[in-house]
């Protein structure tokens, strides 16, 4: 019963974000602060998932600058937990058949996200560039999932490269953004499903990265995030632990 009526919920909040939210990015098209108006909006539905969403952002995030922001992408619910800490003007870039989800698609594409086609090399090597010419002609920040995939309890997958290729290109640092684990943790017809920790790392310089290091830097990023991530984890556990007591 529970399960039916947090879908009904979810359903009509995110009809009503959408329509709304394309209506309003009409006056301003592709205006990347959008996304992160309407991302935060996205999050606000963790209470009705029965989660308690708790984001960590350094002090000094207001001074990063134009920055490759990357995630864990572990499975639906990172729209409403990772969502919660993404920085304006920052954009994501996803996969083109998004743009086919009634009402979600639309407002994805008029926030001013970035679509590519992940089935052509070609094209998304072609993605890469264009990310490296909006730092060069804009204030903006991207955002990517680097494990391209969701890794639905399958912990921190292979890093691809992308990423990694536009920050070295475009001069710009990497942020990490960790999210404690979602997978196997909720349960819709349960009224408490716990706490998840949002938090954004300091920034990994890529001045001192060549081209040539590209794998390594990815493999640097990576190891820095699953180390986090297994402590939020074993944070996360035993917070919960001693809330039952």
């Amino acid at each position: 019963m529970l399960l039916i009526f947090r879908a009904i919920i979810v359903v009509i909040y995110c009809i009503l974000v959408c329509v709304f939210g394309c209506i309003y990015c009409l006056f301003s098209p592709r205006n990347p602060k959008h996304v992160a108006t309407f991302g935060h909006m996205f999050g606000r539905l963790a209470p009705v998932f029965g989660l308690k969403v708790e984001k960590r952002i350094p002090a000094q995030a207001g001074s990063f600058g134009n920055a490759i922001y990357i995630a864990n992408h572990q499975n639906n619910y990172d729209m409403v937990t990772a969502a919660n800490i993404v920085l304006p003007p920052t954009v994501t870039v996803g996969k083109k058949s998004l743009l086919w989800i009634p009402f979600f698609g639309q407002l994805y594409w008029l926030t001013g996200n970035l679509l590519i086609d992940r089935n052509n090399r070609t094209k998304a090597h072609g993605t890469i560039a264009e990310v490296v010419n909006a730092f060069k002609k804009r204030k903006i920040s991207f955002w990517m999932f680097p494990e391209g995939t969701r890794s639905r309890g399958r912990g921190l997958l292979p890093f691809k490269t992308g990423a990694f290729h536009a920050a070295i290109a475009a001069g710009v640092p990497i942020i990490p953004i960790c999210v404690s684990n979602t997978s196997n943790k909720i349960n819709l017809n349960r009224l408490n499903n716990g706490l998840v920790i949002v938090e954004m790392l300091p920034p990994v310089d890529t001045s001192q990265w060549g081209r040539d290091q590209v794998r390594e830097l990815a493999a640097h990023c990576r190891e820095l995030m699953a180390a986090r991530i297994d402590e939020l984890n074993k944070e996360v556990a035993a917070r919960e632990a001693a809330a039952k007591k």
